[in-house]
């Protein structure tokens, strides 16, 4: 590549431009959906600068609290989750939120009540704030049918009715990584620019990779398939060549590598977590979106991830998920041990 040449292209495509392209291909569109992925990228903005600059502002430590999964929350996580509400409120195109940080579903007043439903992980990883390492908000966007007479039941919808989701990676650079439903497109943000510019055109996962991604841990409480899967990893039995383990702790950081990489990120279920530890609508969902938009997969070692039909807006799952022959390996193992049960 020639760096120069790039540093002075005037032609960037930036993620405004990017998604106003998507919307020119639906001439009944009315612009909603764009406005709310704006406002978005404004939250992802102004998390990015606070996450720049959390030692300097005393934001790294506790803010005395647990959130409803009996974390202990940052003052970060206490931060990201009122600008991401603030933001998509203010928006005029949601009527109803679901944050990790929030037990309750939040419902938009009336008057500025939209079509869409946003579910959101304001602060992934946050354990890992205090030392420096990639962390990352997590979105998914679905619609609602009557903005009017909105319930819980809008809300609890399979993966396979989302409509967009992405994240956006806090760390070395800021990296925002989106599919609407046509592919998937990672974007980086030019601190000069204020504008995150299009990077990572059209990401396609490699069907098959040399990485795996799992607390090893956890691997006294694995469950069988799990176990045989990673033996498998380490110790191959094809003559091929042993897979790297990668392990951040950071869902959003891991899965980032997987989707550029190719391999598998495992968070399997086991005796201490029998439902999985990840969420449902704001990990687990987004997530095996974006896999499956740039050709992976996402398992949960029963069903097919985005089929999933939540009953609670907190519900856990394991997940597989990464480059489609290593998740099909893993297919077949639960499924050879369940033919045997």
């Amino acid at each position: 590549m020639d760096h120069a040449a790039e540093a002075q292209r005037t032609d960037l495509m930036t993620i405004t431009r990017h998604v106003l392209n998507e919307q020119s291909r639906y001439p009944e569109s009315r612009g909603d959906f764009t406005i709310l992925l704006s406002h978005i990228v404004l939250g992802c903005k102004f998390v990015a600068s606070a996450v720049s600059k959390a030692g300097l502002a005393k934001l790294i430590g506790l803010a005395g609290e647990t959130n409803v999964q009996g974390e202990e929350q940052k003052k970060l996580d206490v931060l990201s989750n009122e600008v991401f509400v603030k933001a998509l409120v203010s928006s005029g195109r949601t009527c109803v939120l679901v944050s990790e940080e929030n037990e309750e579903a939040i419902f938009v007043d009336p008057a500025l009540r939209g079509k869409y439903c946003v579910c959101f992980d304001p602060l992934d990883g946050s354990s890992n704030i205090d030392c420096g390492v990639s962390i990352g908000t997590i979105f998914g966007i679905y619609m609602i049918k009557d903005k009017g007479n909105v319930t819980l039941a809008d809300v609890l919808q399979p993966g396979t009715n989302m409509l967009a989701a992405g994240y956006c990676m806090y760390g070395s650079s800021c990296t925002l990584v989106l599919s609407t439903g046509n592919g998937v497109n990672g974007f980086t943000l030019d601190p000069s620019l204020g504008e995150f510019i299009l990077t990572h055109p059209n990401i396609k996962i490699p069907n098959k990779g040399k990485i795996y991604s799992v607390n090893e841990g956890n691997a006294k409480n694995w469950d069988a398939p799990t176990a045989k899967y990673v033996e498998k990893c380490k110790f191959p039995q094809d003559g091929s060549s042993p897979k790297s383990l990668r392990y951040i702790g950071s869902m959003v950081a891991d899965v980032h590598r997987t989707l550029l990489y190719g391999g598998i990120f495992l968070y399997p279920a086991d005796q201490k977590s029998p439902n999985g530890k990840l969420r449902v609508l704001y990990e687990v969902f987004p997530m095996s979106f974006l896999m499956e938009q740039a050709g992976g997969q996402a398992f949960t070692g029963k069903q097919r991830a985005l089929e999933l039909a939540p009953t609670k807006l907190h519900e856990r799952s394991p997940v597989f998920l990464g480059s489609y022959d290593d998740v099909e390996e893993i297919k077949a193992l639960y499924a050879s041990e369940s033919s045997t049960v």
